[in-house]
This record gives C-alpha cells, sequence and structure tokens, in this order.
C-alpha cells in the first residue's frame, strides 16, 4: 500500500522547482582559465549534471568544476531532479553525474537507460540510505516507530518527491514496518533540514528521510533508526555515470573520474565547509580554500 503523502509548504525555495544552469560554477571562471579544450578535449563545455538537493553530489561537482577550470576546461553545471538527469544522459544532453547510487537507490534508472550511459565505477562506497530522529528520541528501531508515531506528530519528513530515498521509504519501509498511519512529507532536503533544526532548537522529537554522507550527522544531535528488515538496503557506492560519447570526447576527463576516490571523513570536510559553516550559494571561494588546505589530496586527483 502506498504512504499518505502531501507537500510541505516552506520559505525555502524548492531546489527541484526548476533546473539551474551555473556557467564557470567555480566561482572564478573567467580568472586565470583557458578557454579553450586542453589536448584531446572536445571543442565544448563539459556538461555536468547535479542531483538537486543531493549535497555529496553538490560538493563533489563543485569540486570537480573548479579541478577541471583550473586544468583547463569549461564546465557548465546543470542542477536538476533525477529523472531528467538520467533521460539527459542517455540522449547526450549531459556528459556526467557523479552522484549515481547502486546497486539499490538507482537501479530503476540504470535499467531503464542502461544501455545508453556508462558507469565509470564508485567513488565511496559506504553510502546508505536511512531514517533518522532527535538523539533523544524515545526510541531506537523502525519497529517501534508505529506503535509511538504520535510522539513524532505522526508524520515523516522527506525530501524530493522524485529520489530513490522517498520511493524506497513510500514503497517499502512505509508498508513494512506499519506506518500507513503516518504522513510521509514530501518537500526538498533544504525544507527537510530546516524542520530538524526547528525541532532541534524546540527539544522536539521529529523523524526525517537522511542518507550517509551528510554533513547533518555532525551538525545536529541525531542517530539512526536500525532498520531490523532491511528495508532501507545494506550500503552502496556511489558512482559516476557518463553519456557514451564521454570517453571519446573528453578522454582524459574519462580517466581522472574513473580513478576517482573520495573517503568520507574527505567528503565530511568538504561538505561541512560549504554547507554549514558556509551561508550562501556562490561555493567557489569556498571550494578554493578547502583545495588550498588539502592541495596534496587534489593533486592526487589528475596525476
Amino acid at each position: 500500500m502506498m504512504s499518505k503523502r502531501k507537500h510541505l509548504a516552506s520559505g525555502i525555495a524548492l531546489a527541484g522547482a526548476a533546473t539551474l544552469v551555473l556557467t564557470g560554477c567555480s566561482g572564478s571562471a573567467d580568472e586565470g582559465t583557458d578557454s579553450a579544450s586542453p589536448e584531446g578535449g572536445a571543442d565544448r563545455a563539459i556538461e555536468l549534471a547535479v542531483f538537486n538537493g543531493w549535497d555529496e553530489g553538490i560538493a563533489a561537482s563543485q569540486l570537480w568544476a573548479a579541478i577541471l577550470e583550473e586544468q583547463g576546461y569549461e564546465v557548465e553545471l546543470t542542477y536538476a531532479d533525477v529523472a531528467p538527469v538520467y533521460a539527459g544522459l542517455a540522449g547526450g544532453d549531459f556528459d556526467l553525474v557523479l552522484d549515481t547510487w547502486l546497486p539499490i537507490t538507482h537501479a530503476d534508472y540504470m535499467e531503464q537507460y542502461g544501455d545508453d550511459i556508462v558507469d565509470l565505477g564508485s567513488w565511496n562506497d559506504e553510502a546508505k540510505l536511512t531514517i533518522a530522529v532527535n538523539e533523544d528520541a524515545p526510541i531506537d528501531s523502525l519497529d517501534e516507530l508505529a506503535a509511538n508515531a504520535d510522539a513524532f506528530g505522526n508524520q515523516i519528513v522527506g525530501i524530493e518527491p522524485g529520489s530513490g530515498l522517498m520511493r524506497i521509504t513510500g514503497d517499502e519501509v512505509v508498508p513494512g514496518y506499519g506506518l500507513d498511519g503516518m504522513t510521509l512529507i514530501e518537500s526538498s532536503t533544504p525544507a527537510m533540514l530546516a524542520e530538524l533544526q526547528s525541532a532541534t532548537d524546540a527539544g522536539e522529537n521529529i523523524v526525517v528521510t537522511l542518507w550517509r554522507p551528510h554533513w547533518a550527522y555532525n551538525a545536529f544531535p541525531v542517530k539512526d533508526l536500525e532498520d531490523p528488515q532491511g528495508l532501507l538496503g545494506d550500503a552502496e557506492g556511489i558512482h559516476s555515470v557518463a553519456a557514451t560519447s564521454f570517453e571519446e570526447d573528453f578522454p582524459e576527463v574519462f580517466e581522472w573520474i574513473s580513478n576517482f576516490k573520495m573517503p568520507s571523513d574527505v567528503l565530511y570536510s568538504l561538505e561541512d565547509a560549504m554547507f554549514n559553516q558556509y551561508d550562501g550559494d556562490d561555493y567557489g571561494p569556498v571550494v578554493e580554500q578547502w583545495i588550498a588546505d588539502n592541495q596534496e589530496y587534489v593533486d592526487g586527483l589528475t596525476s
């Protein structure tokens, strides 16, 4: 049975409401950057798609935009919802996305478009879908949630409706743990985090859909609910997926991305700098400073 769902009204603009195209998103697009393609590259910008609200993908994409521009490439970042990104990759409108979760979360998209896209492998193998509550909540497991739904306002605060996390929560977790009496709220990642902040400040209980790695685990006193039935799946890998033309068009970048690895502690550091310590939309200076502070790691990505 499908769960009841409603939209969360929030003062925060939903990132998925429109596709935002950012050219030269490192914040220094024309400063010291050669607009011509490096040796072996196509004479056009690299079209890098970014899932709305997926902070690990935003962080990795902003990092690679800065790295590639420093290497002489032109990069365009396009923020979009999940489904249009895979359709765009298969159709050649995008070159690359860095935030495909496998083998579970985005499996449907890989099955649908697998013949027309290329999996470049995982850069982090510690990704996990979670349902989280405040650290002092009266429960520790999903199988306790139905009996204590009133303590959480009978609602689960979710993220973007097109995400794999929301699909699995609605289709598997809600019926599997008898949570049909709770409302699964469709919102956005920023709106969910705003609700989490509000509940934390007020000392109230809250249930949210979340995932690891995410900077919220450093910023808020939260804990994951145990999943004794395993409905949220095991740990996954975060993969880079490209258009079939990407290797031919950008062979050097194809090799770099294929070899890309980012441990969770390094990713947390970048996410914390971008989304927790900094309050703004221009990540260029933040990423530039993080690169300077982690130069040895960054240099290894293109060596």
